[in-house]
């Protein structure tokens, strides 16, 4: 396999492009899909009803989560490679809090399936009600929520910051780091959950359209080769100075 440093930047760019649209689309899938039509807020019965009778479905946005993540630890790894010239130092900074991210929503994953233990006919869970287990069941849901939603905090900096590498870029237009800049300071609201929840529909629209952007131009166009070639020797001369 050739080496990531003997791949053409443009080609890079498509590669991070498709492991970005994948991130969505999985991300929507269980999210939306799965979770918004089995999931009824507040109703712990007929959430546990419905997961029961849906268990596969359940099961398959629980892989679909997993998938969403793995895409987003491919992409914001190939991020790093391809936003290095306009700031190496800046770029690991916004990779670690990608990861970061990524760690939490990953640990939040494991409330989402614990539902189906909870709910199974495990002997041991004998000693509790019907509506106890239901109840646990929507409260293991419900930190799953908040847990994804502490990452939205993580995925904010970190697209705030790779939207100002891409201003800082000569190889991608600009406007589109300002759409990142704008998306990731709205998700850092819910540093304060209550406002988050509050403007999420904004936010999310705000986040998709910039995303889509990015996607779109990242898979059509790529980058402009020569010039990430003159921006990395750039920063590389200016290394060794």
């Amino acid at each position: 396999m050739a080496r990531i440093s003997d791949v053409s930047p443009r080609f890079k760019a498509r590669i991070t492009g498709v492991f970005y649209l994948l991130t969505v689309l999985t991300g929507i899938f269980a999210q939306g899909f799965v979770s918004g039509s089995l999931v009824v807020d507040g109703d712990a019965a007929a959430t546990a009803t419905n997961i029961l009778a849906h268990q596969n479905l359940f099961q398959l946005g629980f892989a679909f989560y997993i998938i969403e993540m793995a895409c987003q630890i491919a992409m914001i790894a190939l991020f790093f490679d391809l936003l290095k010239p306009a700031g190496r130092s800046v770029s690991l900074v916004a990779a670690f809090l990608g990861l970061a991210g990524c760690v939490i929503k990953m640990f939040s994953r494991v409330f989402f399936i614990a539902p189906l233990f909870v709910l199974g006919d495990a002997h041991y869970l004998n000693v509790f009600s019907a509506e106890q287990l239901q109840a646990l069941s929507l409260l293991l849901l419900k930190v799953n929520d908040h847990g994804a939603a502490m990452a939205l905090v993580f995925f904010g900096l970190y697209a705030f910051l790779t939207g100002y590498l891409i201003l800082r870029s000569t190889f991608l237009p600009r406007i589109l780091g300002m759409l990142g800049m704008l998306g990731g300071a709205g998700w850092m609201s819910f540093l304060y959950l209550p406002l988050g929840y509050r403007l999420f529909p904004y936010l999310a629209a705000l986040g998709l359209f910039g995303a889509a952007s990015l996607i779109v131009w990242l898979i059509v166009f790529g980058v402009y080769d020569q010039r990430w070639n003159e921006q990395a020797g750039a920063a590389a001369a200016s290394v060794w100075k």
